[in-house]
């Protein structure tokens, strides 16, 4: 059993967080570097496109893997990261294709590995809301970013959901914005993934 801890204590700990600035800092603050964060939306709202970025964002501060369950390494793959230009990051940036759960947590284990890890999506995971805590707890010295399928406004799938809970960053994607609902929110608490499509989708002129 752990040792209770005084005030001071919890407010004096030295917190590791992303030192974000810009548009990312205005959305979402200075998020702490572990922990579970979950981006979710609707097919056509820019999701793909948000986690890509927010990918090469975070390769500024460490490595990356990115465990692409839904897409693999296809074309479409292969496009996004031309398209966001991903090639600029070298090896902190590294893609799996379609790596199972069981292989992935035995790679975040290894000694050096990891310490962010994107999967999408959560559906494609198959795991239950107890597999998920059993890989949280797993990966305590860690970020987990996992994405997920939407139904109307909510996570599809009561695990999906109950993980969109559980989560210290929340962020929702629709109309080509990504909103904060988390416990980190900057001073707009929403970031613009494209121009263009922001104005189509919500009429700004």
């Amino acid at each position: 059993m752990g040792r209770a801890l005084t005030v001071n204590e919890v407010l004096n700990r030295k917190r590791h967080t992303f030192p974000f600035s810009g548009a990312w800092a205005d959305a979402f603050g200075q998020p702490e570097r572990t922990g579970v964060w979950f981006v979710w939306g609707n097919s056509g709202n820019g999701k793909s496109s948000f986690v890509m970025q927010l990918c090469k964002e975070l390769c500024k501060y460490d490595r990356v893997v990115y465990d692409s369950l839904e897409e693999g390494d296809s074309m479409t793959m292969h496009q996004s990261l031309l398209r966001h230009g991903m090639n600029d990051v070298g090896r902190r940036f590294n893609l799996l294709d379609a790596e199972p759960m069981e292989e992935l947590q035995e790679r975040l284990s290894r000694r050096k590995s990891w310490n962010i890890a994107v999967i999408d999506s959560f559906q494609y995971t198959q795991m239950s809301y107890r597999d998920y805590i059993r890989m949280k707890e797993h990966n305590k010295e860690k970020l987990l970013i996992f994405v997920s399928h939407a139904k109307g406004r909510a996570p599809r799938g009561s695990a999906a959901e109950s993980v969109m809970y559980d989560a210290t960053l929340k962020i929702w994607v629709e109309g080509f914005k990504a909103f904060s609902k988390g416990r980190f929110i900057g001073p707009t608490g929403e970031y613009t993934i494209w121009n263009e499509g922001v104005e189509k989708y919500w009429g700004i002129r």
